[in-house]
């Protein structure tokens, strides 16, 4: 089963419209949050692409939601905090984004055969998602995956991304259990799983810059065969 072969009744919009009313307490946190910073971006943030669009994606990369005053307030994801500083220095390392990373969607930097999505789109409070915004938001996950077809390799960012990830290539998640380094075939696709690049994470030794390196090192030999 390929990426492109996921359940045609799944198969949806990738992306969710600005004001995306499915999860009504994430609907409300942003509308409080349009309020307050009228300026921020405040909305479902969308899949960041390489300029060469879909088809050029080998690499997916799966976060688990969009941080407050990072994606949330710029509209790319990983843009705005600790977490993208970490992300996009490592891709730029590895040859899998190009340009300089200064924290700005018009900072010019670019994916190179790399999308990074969320697996919600929206601010959650606290940065805590619950399990019916997961799943609801899912709906955008399988069609986001299915939109790459030359897709070979998911990195998913945390145990949350990876289990959705895992139902959304159609997996039963005790059967590809989440570890940091992990590499599993499901659903036709090659996932990789890390601890995510938080601040505290990092902060506590969870995950260290030369662990989320070494992830990348075999993602980009991975992709070399």
């Amino acid at each position: 089963m390929t990426a492109a072969a996921l359940t045609a009744p799944l198969i949806t919009c990738p992306e969710p419209d600005r004001d995306c009313p499915l999860c009504p307490r994430l609907h409300d946190f942003i509308a409080e949050w349009r309020r307050r910073e009228p300026s921020w971006f405040n909305a479902p943030v969308p899949t960041f692409l390489p300029p060469g669009g879909e088809d050029t994606v080998r690499l997916l990369i799966v976060g688990l939601a969009p941080g407050l005053r990072g994606a949330n307030r710029t509209g790319r994801p990983f843009t705005g905090d600790y977490a993208g500083d970490l992300l996009y220095g490592t891709l730029i390392a590895h040859g899998l984004a190009r340009g300089e990373f200064k924290a700005r969607p018009d900072d010019g930097l670019e994916l190179v055969q790399t999308a990074i999505t969320n697996a919600v789109r929206c601010v959650p409070p606290e940065n805590k998602p619950v399990g019916a915004e997961i799943a609801t938001c899912r709906t955008f996950l399988v069609p986001t995956i299915a939109r790459f077809k030359n897709l070979r390799a998911v990195l998913a960012l945390g145990s949350i991304a990876h289990q959705s990830t895992v139902r959304a290539l159609g997996g039963r998640v005790a059967a590809y259990p989440f570890r940091h380094g992990g590499q599993q075939q499901a659903g036709g696709i090659t996932l990789f799983s890390s601890y995510h690049c938080s601040r505290y994470n990092t902060n506590t030794g969870v995950l260290t810059e030369a662990m989320f390196v070494n992830v990348f090192r075999e993602i980009a030999a991975f992709l070399e065969q």
